[in-house]
């Protein structure tokens, strides 16, 4: 029987563990300056594969920076995001490992699905966004002009920021089957609830998808709405296997 303060000293460890897998990988991405802004600005670009396969007109995005040490920080920035984005899984590792001990077979083998089954689904909403939604949103934006006389001219700051933050929000809303399974381990919901609200629920992401996708042609709206529709149903059948 571990006391307190060798619990501490232990979780003390797997933070430093943590933090040392992360700054391993951060560093080793900032190493590799090109091929990092080379992946992130591929979206971009008028050869990316998307915009390829819809045959859809040239685009030549012009960017710029206006502070003085802005290159460096998005650098330090994005290197640090990346890493923490690579080194995610190992970092849950070690912490399962440190909360395992304390669980019942079956709890840890119920906390290791719902950890991976997350994490899978947070990358998979990250992927859906990098491939489809961000590129389609940018590509719009940057054509969009109030005159023809006013150019865009895109600021470094403001595309990473942006497309870390759809990032960030298309994993998050991709954990919606994991949050429900947990509603309904809870009681709170039941698949009957949810199959009775299916209609409500499709309008409401159709709703989601357009304030996501401004371009508003019917093609790309389909695009986003169907996997998010997808996630709803997976919602269902989740819960349907708690009752």
């Amino acid at each position: 029987m571990h006391s307190f303060w060798e619990h501490l000293d232990e979780l003390r460890t797997v933070i430093l563990h943590c933090l040392a897998v992360w700054a391993v990988c951060a560093v080793a991405l900032f190493c590799l300056r090109e091929p990092l802004f080379d992946f992130l600005f591929a979206p971009a670009k008028s050869d990316f594969v998307l915009f390829r396969w819809l045959d859809w007109p040239l685009m030549s995005p012009r960017f710029i920076n206006t502070q003085l040490a802005a290159q460096f920080v998005t650098h330090v920035r994005v290197a640090a995001w990346a890493g923490l984005v690579v080194s995610f899984p190992v970092l849950l590792w070690l912490i399962f490992r440190f909360v395992a001990p304390a669980l019942y077979t079956n709890e840890k083998h119920a906390t290791l699905r719902i950890m991976t089954f997350g994490t899978l689904l947070f990358f998979v909403g990250m992927a859906v966004n990098f491939l489809i939604v961000f590129p389609i949103t940018f590509r719009f934006l940057y054509n969009y002009q109030v005159l023809p006389e006013v150019g865009n001219y895109i600021d470094l700051n403001s595309y990473i920021s942006t497309l870390l933050t759809m990032s960030l929000l298309f994993g998050i809303v991709f954990e919606m089957p994991l949050v429900a399974w947990a509603m309904g381990k809870a009681g709170l919901v039941r698949a009957e609830q949810l199959q009775h609200y299916r209609r409500h629920a499709v309008v409401a992401l159709t709703i989601l998808a357009a304030a996501i996708t401004p371009t508003g042609d019917a093609f790309t709206l389909l695009l986003v709405t169907l996997p998010l529709y997808g996630l709803y149903e997976i919602s269902i059948l989740l819960v349907k296997q708690n009752t």
